[in-house]
């Protein structure tokens, strides 16, 4: 098919695109707009897997919108369940590369932890995604095609929240996180409220200033890791373009609550004097600090801090005057660690520098 006849893939518009296209070609073919509008709840409100399925179309325009438009799937290639109700996906894409997306159940609560890129090309060192190396951005509809794709089960899933803490770096394929920000908050779109949809980010400058710039209320995480530059710089190469205090600035300037992810490395980031530097950081922003448990799965040589490590550090960021939370681990009797069961199905690819990652795309 050529350029100028291929199907428009409708999964990667916004909400309000995708209906406005929608609604032009039901008008075009003289079945009334109101008809692409009806169309266009089934992308994400109410999810179908082909227009076929849109059964309360008429069956001709049903034939005429596959003629003209895509719904892309992505296929379920691996699927792992934990005794706690941690559920880990691996989707693979047309051109034969995976991601994975992981359900978490707790209590009232499912949040939804999506990828991004598959791969990632910032080689953090205790990382299993940064084995992998970086294969490629995401489209938007391969990004929130995550989360239509569990709507989909038999037995359908829906998060109350969603985090981009999967695989890959959001803010350096800002261009489509852009738009899956709109399609997983509008009412049109998914309904996630924008208070419970949170941006991850090793601290990518250009895409929290574009955050920023956004109404809704969208959270952001930051992966601080390490509470000074020199630390930083050997445990996330990143840090050389984005320097720790240059990331701290942006915290601070961010008109929203931010929140310091912080991965407790057993004597390299969980001593009390880097309590102390923590602390400083955080207070400087008034942020939250979400302290992670090492998983088994992750990489490099490292050892995790005992749990009575990780409450030490937590009661010595309390008595500082910062609020701190312990994260449960999850999934820990299966490949839960982010990237790892990718790691495990596919053969690792040479790892690319933050260079080669492509440039933040500002809408």
């Amino acid at each position: 098919m050529s350029p100028a006849t291929a199907k428009v893939n409708l999964l990667d518009l916004d909400p309000a695109a995708a209906e406005a296209a929608l609604r032009e070609f039901a008008e075009s073919r003289g079945v009334g707009a109101y008809r692409g509008s009806q169309a266009a709840r089934h992308l994400w409100t109410t999810p179908v897997a082909s227009f076929s399925e849109m059964t309360d179309l008429p069956l001709a325009f049903r034939a005429e919108l596959e003629a003209q438009f895509r719904l892309p799937r992505l296929e379920l290639a691996a699927e792992q369940r934990s005794t706690d109700g941690t559920r880990k996906f691996l989707f693979r894409m047309h051109d034969g590369q995976t991601i994975e997306t992981v359900s978490i159940p707790d209590g009232k609560r499912v949040t939804f932890c999506i990828s991004s890129q598959a791969g990632c090309a910032l080689q953090c060192s205790f990382c299993a995604t940064g084995l992998m190396g970086f294969a490629r951005n995401l489209l938007p509809s391969e990004i929130a095609g995550q989360v239509r794709e569990l709507a989909l089960l038999d037995e359908p899933l829906q998060p109350t929240n969603i985090v981009f803490m999967g695989m890959g770096e959001p803010m350096m394929n800002w261009k489509s996180v852009d738009v899956v920000l709109s399609i997983l908050n509008d009412p049109k779109g998914f309904g996630v409220g924008a208070r419970h949809i949170t941006v991850s980010t090793v601290g990518v400058l250009p895409g929290i200033e574009a955050l920023a710039q956004r109404k809704e209320q969208f959270r952001l995480a930051i992966s601080v890791h390490a509470p000074n530059d020199e630390l930083r710089r050997r445990l996330m190469p990143v840090n050389t373009k984005f320097p720790l205090s240059s990331v701290i600035d942006a915290a601070a300037a961010f008109d929203r609550r931010v929140t310091f992810e912080y991965v407790m490395l057993g004597g390299v980031n969980d001593q009390p004097e880097q309590a102390e530097e923590l602390a400083r950081l955080a207070k400087r922003c008034g942020a939250f600090v979400n302290l992670i448990p090492l998983h088994a799965g992750g990489a490099g040589n490292f050892t995790p801090t005992s749990g009575a490590g990780i409450t030490r550090f937590s009661q010595a960021l309390t008595r500082l005057g910062v609020q701190v939370a312990v994260r449960k681990s999850r999934g820990t009797d299966i490949a839960a660690a982010c990237g790892q069961l990718r790691v495990e199905r596919l053969r690792r690819r040479p790892p690319r520098s933050p260079e080669e990652h492509g440039e933040v795309e500002e809408a």
